[in-house]
């Protein structure tokens, strides 16, 4: 058996690291969304779909070696969402914190909505990549990322992140309408995070979509958005509560 982790924006792979130190698994790959940490290949648009592709790819090479839990983070969780709606074979279980995105009625943030307007969103970048990471760390401080956590953060935010951040806002204007109705009465077992401090993501949303998926939903009180970097032996303990339940 093999975890997967998928992080989100504006993140790299190393979001996870915090958690799987208390993890302290062997059996476990965090994979790098491309354009994050590093080129995307040459042609890639980063839309929604091309990363549902890339993360079908993925997993179908690591599943190779055998069952996949798969763990998604913000748009890593929103991957996950629209990968079990459409190839649930692909994982013996899976974690969101993103199930809001797999309801109709889903809304986005006020900051989406900044990076899904041409002109605005460019703007928003060029202002942050000007901004010493110092300053922009304030900002993920203030959800509840630990200092030294938070630095790093602002600091993973390059030109090339950027530009793929906007272009998978922007094919995601109608995500909810798009991706929500095929998002229910997943035959893998689910479990979708609700962190009580989180306010990207609308906790109504959340709970919609556990039930209609049939997952478990397990909100983390007082955690916000960045749960895996604010409390990762909470964390740790409600993962591998819910890996122990999967038959």
């Amino acid at each position: 058996m093999t975890i997967v982790f998928v992080h989100g924006v504006p993140e790299t792979a190393a979001v996870w690291d915090p958690l799987l130190g208390v993890l302290g698994r062997s059996d476990v790959e965090a994979v790098r969304l491309p354009g994050f940490g590093g080129a995307a290949p040459e042609g890639f648009g980063a839309s929604k779909e091309q990363y549902v592709s890339w993360l079908v790819t993925e997993l179908e090479r690591i599943g190779s070696a055998g069952p996949i839990d798969v763990v998604g983070h913000d748009w890593g969780g929103g991957l996950v969402v629209r990968l079990v709606s459409t190839r649930p074979e692909l994982v013996r279980s899976w974690v969101t914190d993103a199930g809001a995105i797999g309801d109709p009625g889903f809304e986005w943030h006020d900051f989406a909505k900044i990076w899904q307007t041409p002109g605005e969103g460019e703007e928003f970048f060029a202002q942050q990549l000007a901004t010493p990471v110092e300053e922009s760390a304030t900002i993920f401080e203030a959800y509840g990322v630990p200092v030294d956590r938070a630095r790093a953060l602002a600091g993973w935010v390059d030109e090339e992140m950027a530009r793929c951040i906007l272009a998978l806002y922007r094919s995601a204007v109608d995500v909810g309408r798009e991706w929500g109705p095929d998002f229910q009465k997943i035959p893998a077992p689910g479990l979708i995070l609700l962190p009580s401090e989180d306010p990207f993501l609308s906790s109504d949303g959340a709970r919609s979509s556990a039930e209609r998926t049939g997952a478990e939903l397990h909100e983390l009180p007082g955690i916000g958005h960045w749960w895996m970097l604010q409390d990762p032996e909470g964390a740790a303990g409600v993962l591998t509560n819910f890996w122990a339940s999967v038959s």
